[in-house]
């Protein structure tokens, strides 16, 4: 039942019992945003979100290395996916900044990367679909784990926001 206290004009207010306290509970991980499966074309390609994480940093125009792309939170191991159909033109750990690296050619103007991977799933040559598992997050590279994922129209980065489903 509510207590009762006097208000300013002599008449009483009803004061509600105090909420109930919520029990201890772990905060939930980043859900996926938007849903699996949701796609967006744009340039003559259905993209779709490399992972399901947080995005923790965003594109620069004209800045290299993690202002190129987006920066997605996620855990060790969390699936990376193809954010379009390709071909895999590289996978390996050769260019300083971006640990494990995936670069996967869409078409002649369309490229995306995939870097700080802990694990590739995919080899060089090897066709992938949207949405196939090609890596596993990591921190290769990075001082946390992340999926930085840039995407590249006629060799220049480009804000991934304007091509991915919105969120």
């Amino acid at each position: 039942t509510p207590r009762r206290r006097p208000s300013a004009g002599g008449a009483t207010a009803a004061i509600a019992p105090p909420p109930a306290q919520a029990p201890n509970v772990a905060p939930q991980a980043a859900a996926p945003t938007p849903p699996p499966g949701a796609t967006r074309t744009s340039g003559g390609i259905t993209w779709q979100w490399p992972a399901s994480g947080k995005v923790i940093g965003g594109f620069q125009a004209g800045s290299g290395g993690d202002g190129a792309g987006l920066n997605i939170a996620g855990n060790m191991g969390d699936p990376v996916r193809a954010a379009a159909a390709g071909t895999v033109v590289y996978s390996g750990n050769g260019l300083i900044g971006y640990g494990e690296l995936i670069i996967i050619k869409h078409n002649d103007t369309f490229l995306s990367a995939y870097g700080h991977n802990s694990k590739q799933l995919v080899k060089e040559g090897q066709h992938v679909d949207a949405g196939q598992e090609i890596a596993l997050m990591g921190a290769s590279g990075a001082p946390r784990v992340e999926l930085h994922f840039e995407i590249r129209k006629d060799g220049k980065p480009v804000d991934p926001l304007g091509y991915l489903p919105g969120r």
